[in-house]
Order: C-alpha cells, then sequence, then structure tokens
C-alpha cells in the first residue's frame, strides 16, 4: 500500500512537470513576472466546438470565417491571428497566418482583406486556406488570437514559425475559438 501511494505521488510529480514544461514551451508563453490575460474569440458561423460552415472550407468559397473578439489589453500594439489543425496526418497544418492587425480591430469580417499582413499557409499561399482534410475523422482547426506589445518587423508572406519567433516575450494576452471539418 505504501509503494503504491509512492507511486502516485511519483505520477502526479510528473504530471505537473509536465505541464510546466508545456507551458513553458508554447510560442506565446508567458516570460517570468510577466501576466498574461485571457481574450475571448468567436464567430457568428461557428461555435466552439461545432462544425465549420462548408462556405469557409476547401469544399465551399474559401473565405475566412467571420470573427469577434473582446478583452484586447489597453497596452496592444497589434494583434496575430494564427489558425492550424494540429489532426493533420503530416503533423500541424498551417491554414492562415495574418499578423500587424491594428490594436484597435475588434473583429475580422468574413473573407477579410486589406487588414494587417497575410503570411503564407501551408498550401503556400498567403491569406487563408480553408479546412480541407483527407476523408475521414473530423479535424480540429483552432483560430488563436495574440495580443502583443509591439509590432512584427517582419515582410510580408512571413510563416507561421517566423511570425511564432517575431512574437516571444512580446504576448500580452491570447484567445482561441476551435471548430471542425470532416470530409
Amino acid at each position: 500500500m505504501e509503494r503504491r501511494i509512492i507511486y502516485l505521488q511519483i505520477l502526479g510529480l510528473i504530471l505537473i512537470l509536465a505541464c510546466v514544461a508545456c507551458q513553458a514551451s508554447s510560442p506565446g508563453s508567458e516570460q517570468e513576472g510577466e501576466a498574461q490575460m485571457p481574450m475571448t474569440i468567436s464567430s457568428s458561423a461557428f461555435s466552439e466546438g461545432d462544425e465549420i460552415p462548408r462556405r469557409h472550407t476547401c469544399d465551399g468559397d474559401d473565405l475566412s470565417p467571420p470573427l469577434s473578439w473582446f478583452g484586447t489589453p489597453d497596452d496592444t500594439q497589434s494583434l496575430v491571428m494564427i489558425t492550424d489543425d494540429p489532426d493533420a496526418p503530416v503533423g500541424t497544418f498551417v491554414h492562415w497566418v495574418l499578423y500587424n492587425i491594428p490594436p484597435d480591430t475588434t473583429s475580422l469580417p468574413k473573407g477579410v482583406s486589406g487588414v494587417g499582413t497575410q503570411g503564407v499557409n501551408g498550401f503556400g499561399r498567403s491569406g487563408y486556406g480553408g479546412p480541407c482534410p483527407p476523408k475521414g475523422p473530423a479535424h480540429r482547426y483552432f483560430f488563436k488570437l495574440y495580443a502583443l506589445d509591439t509590432s512584427l518587423n517582419l515582410q510580408s508572406n512571413a510563416t507561421k514559425a517566423e511570425v511564432e519567433m517575431a512574437m516571444q516575450g512580446h504576448v500580452l494576452a491570447q484567445g482561441q475559438l476551435m471548430g471542425t471539418y470532416k470530409r
């Protein structure tokens, strides 16, 4: 019985350490002493965990969905939107990178253009590329919004990796909306 208790305590410690390590390695993770606030992001096209309508996928018009948010900190200098699919067979697939969105922006209309700077997606194109999974179970698509204390000094068509590297240590708040899609 005593061995089992020790085993459970060790297992609990391992889980705590894993959570701490995971938090520290995430792209927008907090710097020491830097507190992040949550932002709330939503869409009039779908709710958290619901299916993304066909018109916002490669099977439809392939237009970005309308998005809105609140909770942007007062000292925000720019916003970043990254959308990706962690369930893709080749690893996380990037569907949208949009950065240097003006800090007073609180929404993006369907098929947005002319706001911020478009990065390159996993399809090798600039701008939004909607869900387009292989046939099978539903994939999850995360629309992640970051409030930064700076504007990013990047050329247009930057990759997700370049944007994430540039925003390290500058994230004031973040929020996400997850939708699903299957074919």
